[in-house]
């Protein structure tokens, strides 16, 4: 990824995953979410990958929390994998560490 905060979306191992990097905030919280319900759209199983995340605001949280809600209503596999340290943080205090699948690693996530 060349540019400083965005994501991209791959396919490994069975998964659509987006990767997600910088800081995620207001001015670009809205391109995640898109993000997020165009892999849904693709794949039964989608893991966001946030090891690369330095910042999430509440606009961030709640892309996230829509695309939960979105697979789980649908019956898809929805989990967030190599979750960076200012991300926990952020779940942590808003108690949604225990919401959230959350994984070391796209092959943990792949195990359950």
């Amino acid at each position: 990824m060349a540019e400083k905060n965005g994501c991209t979306t791959v396919e490994e191992g069975g998964f659509q995953v987006v990767k997600v990097q910088g800081e995620v905030d207001l001015s670009w919280s809205q391109k995640l979410r898109k993000s997020i319900l165009d892999a849904l759209g693709k794949s039964q199983k989608v893991a966001v990958d946030l090891s690369q995340v330095t910042y999430i605001d509440s606009s961030g949280i709640a892309a996230l929390v829509e695309g939960f809600q979105s697979a789980r209503g649908k019956g898809q596999h929805f989990s967030l994998v190599s979750v960076s340290q200012p991300v926990i943080a952020v779940l942590e205090l808003a108690r949604l560490d225990r919401v959230f699948p959350i994984f070391e690693s796209l092959d943990l996530a792949a195990q359950s």
